[in-house]
């Protein structure tokens, strides 16, 4: 029996699953951490918690599995994104923070972009637009507002190619990760874009020249990695991708428009297509399988699960002190009240951008609104009203699709924490007007990267294998006296 292994190094936390030649998932482990926030709108987080995650939940599935490490044909790794990727020096050791896909301090560089670069030939380049969610724009921030650490750098790496560096000694850049960063990656020649570049003044040497397919091995397990986690030296090593890309991949996505919505910290709802300039209100890059030929557009709330958590966190201390007496989960507690509250949560309107917005509105401004309360709202209506905030953020990128040249699937594919809410996939089932399909068991992106790792060492002949992996729990219909 050949194995494989999947890690995704999520925003607050890092997951990684073994799998069988039959994607039975053998063993699982999760690590979590912080996201750190030192101002309002700035979001950024340190490489080393990637790294010890990483081998951290890579030594916990091996030892869980009990599986001979001879057995173990590869690992991929996928990651979120990673905005300004992490500023290395020569000796790849890292010289401040990664500002993550949430970071909002840009904003005087965006406007620069705007009055000095040809935003349509910016599209037609990239694919994509200029905000200050695209880490092209953050990289400008620290060349201007961080010039001890500019001066310095020799590389800007996504959270999963530097986590591969110190895994195999490395260095890669796969397709979707170039491609996410916007502003500097031409999305038709899969290359990094010389003209923008030299328009947006930021050298070409600060990217690695290697860019890889995300089924393509780009290095080996070292003989320390090898002592820390319990692989074999030599284990081969895949760069999997962009996290939201990758779990679209676990959920079966390959043809023209399946779409999937992934509901974790934030929102990122996407499809693939051959089209590459379709929208500059979504955001487009290569997709994680058939990169020089498949795009993977989406567009993003930036708080989904994270207001959920922030609800929670502020406003639920009883559901909690439950959780910690019981061991029944504080969002369970809160979904049993929401089920009691009818929709529309009593009059209630929630706009969820508690870290501003992405698509389709672009907004680093815009803020959280609550419109309506009452004497008569209970916090019961509150946590439902944001459920339906997030609900309509989706439904208002779907909108951005109807009509254009791809013909989007009727029904939405749900993964990730928001698909095991009692009732949140029902709000996004009637919000939208569209049936919703559940995986049972679902692994998210672990369970693609450990495909990912399988085709390229050769444990799996074919991507739409996984196709045979998943079962789905009952189609879940929107109500008609809503959508």
């Amino acid at each position: 029996m050949r194995y494989t292994i999947g890690v995704d190094i999520g925003t607050q936390g890092t997951k990684a699953v073994l799998i069988d030649q039959a994607g039975k998932v053998l063993s699982h482990c999760y690590q979590g951490y912080d996201v750190e926030t030192p101002q309002p709108s700035w979001a950024q987080q340190s490489a080393e918690p990637w790294f010890d995650a990483t081998i951290e939940t890579i030594k916990g599935v091996v030892n869980n599995s009990r599986v001979n490490a001879a057995d173990i044909r590869g690992i991929a790794i996928s990651g979120l994104y990673g905005g300004s990727g992490i500023p290395v020096d020569k000796d790849i050791k890292p010289l401040s923070p990664c500002l993550i896909w949430m970071d909002r301090r840009a904003e005087k560089e965006v406007k620069w972009v705007e009055e000095n670069i040809d935003l349509e030939e910016l599209f037609q380049i990239t694919g994509n637009h200029v905000n200050s969610y695209f880490g092209f724009t953050k990289i400008l921030w620290i060349k201007n507002n961080l010039p001890h650490v500019w001066k310095k750098i020799r590389y800007f790496l996504p959270p999963v190619s530097y986590v591969i560096y110190k895994l195999t000694n490395e260095i890669a850049v796969d397709y979707s990760s170039a491609g996410n960063i916007g502003g500097v990656f031409d999305i038709r020649t899969k290359k990094w874009s010389a003209v923008m570049q030299d328009k947006l003044g930021i050298p070409n040497h600060l990217f690695p020249e290697r860019l890889v397919e995300c089924t393509e091995i780009v290095g080996r397990i070292t003989p320390d990695i090898a002592a820390l986690t319990g692989l074999k030296e030599g284990t081969s090593v895949v760069c999997g991708g962009v996290d939201a890309a990758v779990a679209t991949v676990g959920a079966g996505v390959f043809d023209e428009g399946d779409n999937v919505a992934m509901m974790g910290t934030s929102m990122c709802w996407g499809f693939v297509t051959q089209t590459p300039n379709l929208s500059a209100k979504l955001v487009s890059m290569p997709y994680t399988v058939k990169s020089k030929k498949m795009i993977y557009t989406f567009g993003g709330a930036a708080t989904a699960g994270a207001v959920l958590r922030w609800f929670r966190d502020t406003f639920a201390e009883f559901e909690l002190q439950q959780e910690n007496m019981t061991n029944v989960n504080a969002y369970g507690l809160l979904d049993q009240k929401a089920l009691e509250i009818g929709p529309g949560s009593n009059g209630l309107m929630v706009l969820p951008y508690f870290m501003g917005e992405r698509s389709p509105i672009w907004d680093a401004k815009a803020r959280g609104t609550i419109i309506g309360l009452s004497l008569s709202h209970t916090k019961a209506h509150i946590y439902k009203a944001f459920m339906e905030g997030v609900a309509y953020a989706l439904r208002h990128n779907i909108e951005l699709v109807e009509g254009t040249k791809v013909k989007l699937n009727k029904e939405i594919i749900l993964v990730g924490g928001g698909a095991k809410s009692l009732v949140w996939p029902q709000i996004f089932a009637d919000v939208t007007g569209r049936p919703i399909k559940i995986i049972k068991n679902d692994v998210e992106a672990p369970l693609a990267d450990a495909l990912l790792a399988g085709i390229a060492t050769g444990v799996f002949e074919d991507e739409k294998i996984i196709l045979k992996w998943l079962t789905f729990k009952d189609t879940i219909y929107p109500n008609e006296l809503i959508s």
